[in-house]
C-alpha cells in the first residue's frame, strides 16, 4: 500500500474522537499510543460522558506532564458552536465535557460537531478508549482510504484489524456480518490466530459492517449521511450509520495494515464470553435488536421476535433467571 502524504501540509487532517466514561486509565494508555504514532496531521478530542470520578482531571494531569508533545485545552459542550481562540485552534488535545451521559453515539456526535465547527478536517477516526494503536496504524488507514478514493471507490467508513489486547496474535474481528432475519451479528475472524488470512481486499465483500472500536469516517460521508443515531445508547449505532450510508450509495472499507489492540467492553461490561456479559450490556443488545429491525427491516420482525425464544432458553441454561423479567419487559415495551 503506497503512502502519499509525507508532507504534513498536504496530508489529510484527521480528528481522533475518543469517548471516556470513568475509564481514564484506559484513555491515557490509548492517548500514549496515539502521540507515539508516526502520522502527524491530527488532533484528538476526548469527550467525557459525564464521568463521576474526575476522569478529565486525571487526563489533564497526564497531558500537562507531556507538554512538549501534547498541548491541551478544556471545554464544556456549550462551547462547540462558539468562536474558538487561537490557543484553542492550536491545541493538539481537546478535552470536551458532556453535560450528561447520552451514550456512545451522543458522545461521538459531540466530538464530530466540534470538528465540524472547526471545518478544517478530512477524516474523523472514532476510536474506543480501551484500545492501543501501533505506530503506523493511522498512517496505514490514511494511505488505504486515499488508495480507495483514487481507484474510484466511494468509501464512507473504513475499519481496522482488531486484535485482543492481552493476546495480540489473536483476531477479535476484521469486520462483522449481520443477519437481519434473526437480528444477530458475528465478528468475522473472531478468535482466529492472525496468519494473514484476512490481509486482502476481498474481506470487505465478506462483511456488512465495521466494528465500532475503530471507524475511520470521511467528512463527505458525515455531511451526506448525517450524525450517528442517538436512539440506541450503546450497540447498533454503528450498524445504523452504515445502513443509512449504504442507502445513499456509500460502501465500507477495510485496512488490514491498521492493527488495533482492543481490551473489549471495559466501559459497559460487554464480553466476547456471553456468560460474562453484564445485565446492562445484555439489555441494550436485545432491546436495540428490535429497534434496529423496526427502523430498517420491519418485514423481518416476525423472525426476530421468534428468535427471542432461543434467547430465553439460553438465559435459563446459563441460570440467568433474573434476566427473564428484563427480556419480557423488552418484548412488551419495544
Amino acid at each position: 500500500m503506497k503512502e502519499t502524504f509525507k508532507d504534513y501540509n498536504n496530508s489529510p487532517k484527521v480528528y481522533i474522537i475518543i469517548i471516556n466514561y470513568k475509564g481514564y486509565s484506559d484513555t491515557i494508555e490509548c492517548l500514549e499510543s496515539i502521540i507515539g504514532n508516526r502520522y502527524e496531521n491530527y488532533r484528538i478530542i476526548v469527550v467525557d460522558n459525564y464521568s463521576e470520578n474526575d476522569s478529565l482531571k486525571f487526563i489533564k494531569l497526564w497531558a500537562d506532564s507531556k507538554k512538549e508533545s501534547v498541548n491541551c485545552i478544556f471545554f464544556n459542550e456549550s462551547i462547540i458552536n462558539s468562536e474558538k481562540s487561537a490557543v484553542a485552534k492550536d491545541a493538539r488535545l481537546i478535552l470536551l465535557q458532556a453535560n450528561g451521559n447520552g451514550g456512545f453515539a451522543a458522545g461521538n456526535n459531540l466530538g464530530i460537531k466540534y470538528a465540524l465547527s472547526e471545518n478544517d478536517f478530512d477524516y474523523i477516526w472514532l476510536l474506543n478508549n480501551d484500545t492501543v494503536i501501533e505506530k503506523d496504524s493511522l498512517s496505514k488507514l490514511v494511505g488505504k482510504v486515499l488508495d480507495d478514493k483514487n481507484n474510484g471507490f466511494k468509501i464512507g467508513i473504513t475499519g481496522s484489524k482488531l486484535l485482543f489486547y492481552d493476546n495480540r496474535d489473536i483476531i477479535q474481528g476484521v469486520g462483522g456480518k449481520y443477519n437481519k432475519w434473526i437480528g444477530s451479528s458475528k465478528h468475522i475472524g473472531g478468535f482466529e490466530k492472525d496468519a494473514g488470512q484476512y490481509d486482502n481486499n476481498k474481506v470487505k465483500d465478506k462483511i456488512n459492517y465495521i466494528i465500532g472500536a475503530s471507524m475511520f469516517v470521511s467528512k463527505e460521508f458525515i455531511e451526506n449521511t448525517g450524525l450517528m443515531c442517538e436512539d440506541y445508547f450503546v450497540y447498533f449505532e454503528d450498524l445504523d450509520w452504515i445502513v443509512r450510508g449504504k442507502r445513499k450509495g456509500w460502501s465500507i472499507g477495510y485496512c488490514w495494515e491498521s492493527r488495533i489492540y482492543h481490551k473489549f467492553g471495559a466501559t459497559i461490561g460487554s464480553s466476547e464470553n456471553k456468560k460474562e456479559k453484564s445485565e446492562i450490556s445484555d439489555y441494550y443488545a436485545l432491546r436495540n435488536r428490535i429497534l434496529f429491525t423496526k427502523k430498517f427491516y420491519p418485514y423481518c420482525l416476525p423472525t426476530v421476535y421468534a428468535g427471542f425464544i432461543a434467547v430465553i432458553f439460553n438465559r435459563i441454561t446459563r441460570k440467568q433467571f433474573k434476566r427473564l423479567k428484563m427480556i419480557f419487559s423488552i418484548l412488551k415495551s419495544t
